[in-house]
């Protein structure tokens, strides 16, 4: 199976209102090991979060998947997927599976327990990698990745609830908030992670899938910084290889837009699969318009306050080299509080307006 031509993109993009998703975690997982181990899955949690989602508007939803839970318990981790699928699709929501991803942020290395509670105080403290940043070089591990890849894509080919495949979450990343350098180890990843991610295109793709393939591109320069943004040799792959261009872009409105513009010669839908986070001036109440006015579509970072923490800011380093000013008065991402409150009323206002004139515009669209 070939690369999808860009017509073959587009319109699969037209066939759909603007896509206005987020990063899903309910708020009782710590991180995406908590959120889909047996013991651990909380099913109530979820249709009560994906249902407030609904009421505001959004249509989507983008989400990780352990491999361990495939290497340990693999019926009940397809079991589970499909009935988190289930439960979104009875709220018009359309659900983004992400099989592989290399942001550790916890620093730890996933193990298929229960999971320890959050660092108090500090940002997605349980954040970690899977399969695992030792497990992206350990060669003897490839023929496993490499089932688990098949059977998930398999299984869930033909399934109109799947929006795309993001295969790889930044695959190379080696932040650890618990260090602020990088080792010999950590450059060796990303020789790896890059070998894995061209991979992981090759096995999804022989298995014939309906929905396209993508993995974002999501190095930029610091704001201010000269240079163009996805220029790194794992970004270039990924845009090489990708069905649909997605991006990640935690910047403010104009650097969001030059982001997006360094992209359109690729000539395939865009999406932003992650971004906003108020400290560092990326936020609702500006570039949410102007993802829809371009037909961008786009996945904020987090909807309810929880275990993750990702209300509170990345560590006061990495905020001030996105240009921001450590505030932890103000929430760095999430949109409600643990009973359904919101933050801030005008975002959610924003959000249902604009995902309403969409569906308005399909709907037009498609009496005519």
């Amino acid at each position: 199976m070939d690369r999808w031509t860009q017509s073959k993109a587009h319109t699969w993009l037209q066939q759909r209102p603007w896509i206005c998703g987020f990063n899903f975690l309910p708020s009782t997982a710590v991180n995406f090991l908590e959120m889909w181990h047996p013991d651990t899955f909380d099913p109530q949690t979820i249709e009560s979060e994906l249902g407030w989602a609904s009421d505001i508007g959004f249509n989507a939803i983008r989400v990780n998947l352990p491999f361990l839970g495939w290497r340990h318990d693999p019926d009940g981790l397809l079991e589970r997927v499909d009935h988190l699928m289930g439960l979104a699709c009875q709220f018009g929501i359309s659900t983004v599976l992400c099989l592989f991803d290399d942001c550790g942020f916890g620093g730890a290395e996933p193990v298929w327990e229960r999971q320890p509670d959050p660092v108090p105080g500090v940002h997605n403290s349980r954040a970690v990698a899977s399969p695992g940043r030792a497990s992206v070089m350990d060669p003897a591990l490839r023929p496993s990745l490499e089932a688990y890849v098949r059977t998930i894509v398999s299984t869930f080919k033909a399934d109109d609830r799947l929006l795309f495949w993001d295969l790889y979450n930044e695959p190379g990343n080696r932040m650890d908030f618990r260090k602020s350098e990088y080792s010999e180890y950590d450059q060796e990843l990303e020789a790896h992670a890059l070998d894995l991610m061209e991979s992981c295109f090759d096995w999804a793709r022989s298995e014939q899938p309906n929905q396209p393939l993508t993995v974002a591109a999501w190095k930029t320069p610091a704001p201010g910084e000269a240079g163009e943004p996805y220029r790194g040799a794992i970004d270039q792959a990924a845009l090489a290889l990708s069905d649909i261009i997605t991006f990640h872009a935690y910047a403010n409105r104009p650097d969001a837009e030059r982001y997006a513009s360094s992209l359109e010669c690729y000539g395939r839908p865009l999406l932003c699969t992650e971004w906003m986070a108020r400290s560092i001036d990326s936020r609702i109440s500006d570039q949410l318009e102007m993802f829809q006015s371009k037909g961008i579509g786009c996945f904020q970072w987090g909807l309810v306050k929880g275990r993750t923490q990702t209300y509170l800011p990345w560590p006061d380093d990495l905020v001030r080299a996105h240009g921001g000013t450590p505030d932890r008065s103000i929430w760095f991402h999430d949109l409600l509080h643990e009973n359904g409150e919101p933050y801030d009323p005008a975002e959610i206002q924003k959000i249902r307006r604009l995902t309403t004139e969409s569906r308005g515009e399909i709907t037009a669209l498609a009496g005519s």
